[in-house]
């Protein structure tokens, strides 16, 4: 017996260096991941405050609860890409106006 339990751990660990060890498998659907990736910031935002109130609700079951964690991550992920779009598009437009904020005013700009 001592054997099996140490070729089993020899294994684990070899699969772990091989980086080879499999992901656990994930609860959602393709299609709740298309509709998360096609949901605007709001959406995302309230699906995810709903995710969270049913997780902190209780009376889940361990897959129920499992779904509810994936929903919730997806619907993070998603709401924090889209912010990270819009601060993008900040940074770039001050960028713009920081450029051109030496003419601004002037004869030269509007030319």
């Amino acid at each position: 017996m001592a054997a099996t339990t140490n070729d089993a751990q020899d294994n684990k660990t070899k699969d772990d260096k091989d980086g080879k060890t499999a992901a656990p498998a994930s609860s959602l659907t393709d299609k709740e991941r298309d509709q998360i990736a096609k949901m605007p910031y709001e959406e995302a935002r309230d699906n995810l405050i709903k995710a969270v109130q049913a997780l902190e609700a209780g009376g889940l079951n361990l897959d129920q609860s499992m779904h509810q964690w994936e929903i919730g991550e997806a619907l993070a992920k998603r709401a924090q890409s889209l912010l990270n779009d819009v601060r993008a598009k900040l940074e770039s437009a001050e960028a713009e106006q920081q450029s051109t904020a030496a003419t601004a005013g002037t004869q030269s700009n509007l030319e």
